[in-house]
């Protein structure tokens, strides 16, 4: 493996699985890996950080695979006619179609920016303490939703534009839509399982476009050279991010938001201390 070595690739891939579906930013705290590593940020590096989000995609995929998999998540609407009946068999992935539009615009028309803030602990560092300070508060500010709440196309919708902020690292991508369907009077679970399944066409489109990008820039090499490294990095982020999920379900559900927000508040806040004191953290 050219640019990682076995062991960063298990490391980073172990953050990546733990972090991805919870609160807490998984782009931001590989950003902080990958220079504590003191690992290059080459093309191939930040292709890996997003090709391996295809393992904690799968890991969705398995644990709600009868769900993820069922049509009429929704009760049939009354009178409904023949091609009405068959289009509401597909209403759940419709809704999740919806949800996933305004990421894939903005993802695509400002990749090269987004790729250029992801190499800042700075702004990492000042976001991951941000949200934290907006999670002690998150519960208080939505009331606690409705298990009859039926998510309809325009909170989809909703719930997709707070997507969007998570392309600024350090914001999270569960929070922002967890947060967004908190917003539209969706339950806590309901909020953070619809992230959960909001993931799937969100990372799998990202993590396409990064091997496509890679590609038509003669990366194929590349990939070639470092496959073992993209495989192992997939098979660890499945694992831990299977583990990682059942905890956060339980957790949330019981508890609410407020220690991911002490937690977001104590490393970002750590991070602004290092590089306040003249320490030099961004990634190479």
């Amino acid at each position: 493996m050219e640019d990682l070595s076995t062991l960063e690739v298990i490391i980073i891939a172990i953050v990546e699985g733990l972090t991805e579906f919870l609160p807490v930013s998984s782009t931001g705290h590989m950003i902080i890996t990958q220079n504590m590593l003191g690992v290059e940020s080459t093309e191939f590096v930040k292709a890996f950080t997003v090709i391996i989000q295809f393992g904690a995609i799968l890991s969705v995929v398995c644990l709600y695979w009868k769900r993820f998999f069922r049509l009429n998540h929704t009760p049939l609407p009354e009178g409904a006619s023949g091609l009405g009946r068959f289009l509401h068999k597909f209403d759940f992935y419709w809704k999740l179609l919806v949800a996933f539009v305004p990421a894939a615009i903005l993802g695509f028309l400002f990749s090269d920016k987004i790729d250029a803030m992801l190499e800042s602990v700075t702004v990492v560092a000042v976001m991951l303490v941000v949200g934290g300070i907006f999670m002690l508060f998150c519960d208080k500010i939505f009331s606690k939703g409705s298990e009859d709440t039926v998510l309809t196309e325009k909170k989809a919708f909703s719930i997709g534009l707070f997507q969007c902020i998570a392309m600024i690292p350090g914001v999270s991508r569960s929070m922002a839509t967890i947060v967004g369907g908190m917003s539209q009077k969706l339950t806590r679970k309901a909020a953070a399982e619809f992230s959960f399944f909001l993931a799937v066409p969100t990372m799998l489109a990202a993590t396409a476009y990064k091997i496509l990008k890679l590609f038509l820039d003669g990366g194929t090499e590349i990939i070639m050279n470092n496959m073992s490294a993209l495989i192992i990095g997939n098979v660890v982020a499945f694992v831990v991010a299977l583990l990682a999920i059942k905890f956060f379900i339980s957790f949330v559900t019981k508890y609410g938001f407020k220690a991911f927000g002490w937690y977001r508040i104590i490393v970002g806040g750590l991070i602004l201390i290092l590089l306040l004191t003249g320490h030099n953290l961004e990634v190479m």
